[in-house]
């Protein structure tokens, strides 16, 4: 009987515990955190970090461990209201389809923010580092331009 070589094992590179993601968040913000301000709050609800990268906070948000659980990382770069207004939609919608890769513009809590989310199921190391990564290189690329042109003086 021909014996070959087991699968590889896909999920080697996926954390294996709540400890695991929470650990590879925590290396990706330290790595990241420019002015050593990363907090975290640990509720029932999962955890929150904020950390300042460049001249914009990123938010980093684990429901929980569970695969139907939602990793969410955010940035706000403008308050509204904003002077022009639809011009400003235009432009972010240009902005989602042109450069924003797996992170996207939005409106939360009257604030213009960059952001993805995904749920918790397949997230790899990497994905963690790459959203984090995106999310608040592409904040802090485009806040002062974006409150410069349309922020309200």
């Amino acid at each position: 009987m021909t014996s070959y070589p087991s699968e590889p094992d896909l999920t080697s590179s996926l954390p294996s515990s709540e400890t695991d993601i929470i650990e590879v968040i925590e290396t990706v913000i330290a790595s990241l955190d420019q002015s050593d301000s990363a907090m975290v709050n640990q509720t029932d609800g999962g955890h929150l970090w904020k950390f300042k990268y460049g001249s914009v906070e990123v938010f980093v948000q684990l429901t929980g461990t569970s695969d139907e659980d939602t990793f969410t990382v955010w940035s706000s770069v403008l308050g509204l209201p904003a002077q022009n207004e639809p011009q400003l939609m235009k432009k972010l919608l240009e902005m989602n389809w042109l450069s924003t890769f797996e992170a996207c513009f939005g409106i939360f809590n009257a604030q213009i923010v960059v952001l993805s989310s995904r749920t918790v199921a397949e997230l790899s190391p990497g994905e963690v580092s790459r959203l984090i990564t995106v999310v608040a290189t592409i904040a802090d690329d485009n806040d002062e331009l974006l409150q410069a042109e349309f922020g309200i003086k």
